[in-house]
């Protein structure tokens, strides 16, 4: 064979080559699914889509009223610029900057928005593509941004322990409602943990129900979350999830103030929660009374019900305000579920301080704000140590007789108080 034949038989066989590998290519092309050709980069116009959030909701003459706002936003205007402010002031990535080619990026009312969009309504990522102009992926990256955020600046404040004054506040409110000593209820609410992986189920799912993680929340008359514990399986009940609680750390390990009232003449120095009748006759617990044999306990029952159902509604409340809360969670990574969770905690209890005063079925406290009542219930100044006769263990926590003694004494008070209106 001579050599300019071997040369063209060479060169078919590149060109045979090239055209298996294009048609190669072309066909693993047109087999790729829809959402790998959607990575490609799409134009949205994200100048535009942030002109239009700020006609729509922020300028002098906006399209939506202020009611609209809060119905979408969860909150009023001037407690969500308040946040915006503060995470663009703290935090690069919700500063708006611009990109390698000198366009500027997102602004920070658009991140912001992604991120309470997502956290009110619990939708996919991608539903606010259409309007506010970023990508599911860059509103993946403002949600977890905007937990981490809120979490790390407004955590300390408003997911604390009650301090002294809080305390007291707490203690006249629940004089007022007939149970001294109180301060608050306790209950745990399920999360379902809808792609909890394989290996996992086992420990969150209980019985035939769905994966679930649990939050074990205290809350008040006025749905301000004091105590939020999350992250259990859904696995262990109430009484599980108790038992690894640090509830009562701080009155445990000397930090918690001391407390005194009195109920039906008798002197008490621990606080107590509303319960329902999972949780064990401790002096620390409150449950109501299943079958009332006579007035006196049908009205205790009726009280304590009543009071009881404080941390229901902060559940129903938590969870209509977020609804990322209340439908099935998507996430893998608990971390960023716990995140969540926190955030929005943190976030109720921000709307509830900024708009508690507009609450019909408070307590009145302007007596109490003003210093002017006589109460049986007092914060006292000290705080309980090693070296004194106060310090708590876990016995007095758990005392049955204590209970049974404040049980009887809080009927009668409720008697005495309420009788009348039963």
């Amino acid at each position: 064979m001579s050599t300019s034949s071997s040369d063209g038989l060479d060169e078919r066989i590149d060109e045979l080559v090239d055209e298996i590998v294009e048609d190669y290519y072309n066909d693993i092309v047109e087999d790729q699914p829809d959402d790998e050709a959607n990575r490609a980069y799409i134009e949205r116009d994200r100048e535009g889509g942030d002109d239009q959030l700020w006609n729509d909701y922020f300028s002098e003459d906006p399209t939506y009223s202020a009611q609209i706002f809060r119905r979408r936003f969860r909150m009023n205007k001037n407690l969500f610029l308040r946040i915006v402010r503060a995470l663009k002031q703290n935090f690069i990535f919700f500063q708006q900057r611009k990109d390698a080619t000198g366009r500027w990026g997102l602004s920070s009312l658009q991140k912001c928005t992604a991120a309470i969009r997502l956290l009110a309504y619990g939708t996919a990522a991608d539903s606010v593509d259409e309007y506010l102009r970023l990508a599911d992926t860059t509103a993946h990256s403002c949600l977890h941004h905007f937990t981490d955020a809120v979490i790390h600046l407004f955590g300390n404040e408003y997911l604390r322990r009650p301090t002294k004054e809080d305390l007291q506040r707490l203690l006249y409110i629940g004089e007022q409602r007939g149970f001294p000593g109180m301060v608050g209820s306790i209950d745990c609410m399920h999360w379902e943990w809808k792609n909890c992986p394989t290996a996992w189920k086992g420990q969150y799912t209980r019985g035939s129900g769905k994966p679930t993680i649990v939050l074990e929340a205290v809350a008040s008359q006025d749905l301000w979350i004091w105590h939020a514990f999350f992250g259990l399986p859904g696995t262990l009940n109430d009484i599980n999830v108790l038992d690894r609680s640090p509830v009562f750390d701080d009155i445990l390990e000397g930090r918690a103030p001391r407390v005194r009232y009195m109920v039906n003449g008798h002197m008490y120095k621990l606080a107590y929660y509303l319960t329902d009748g999972i949780y064990p006759k401790w002096s620390t617990f409150i449950q109501s009374i299943t079958l009332p044999q006579c007035p006196k306990q049908a009205s205790f029952a009726k009280w304590q019900e009543a009071a009881r159902k404080d941390v229901e509604r902060a559940f129903g409340v938590l969870q209509a305000r977020f609804a990322i809360v209340k439908n099935p969670v998507r996430t893998l990574d608990r971390e960023k579920i716990g995140k969540i969770m926190r955030a929005c905690i943190i976030l109720h209890n921000m709307i509830v301080e900024d708009e508690r005063d507009g609450y019909t079925n408070r307590v009145n406290i302007s007596d109490f704000q003003e210093g002017e009542s006589s109460r049986t219930s007092e914060v006292l100044n000290e705080i309980p140590t090693l070296f004194n006769d106060t310090f708590p263990d876990r016995n007095d926590l758990r005392d049955r007789q204590t209970h049974d003694r404040l049980k009887n004494d809080l009927i009668e008070n409720i008697w005495n108080k309420f009788g009348n209106q039963d």
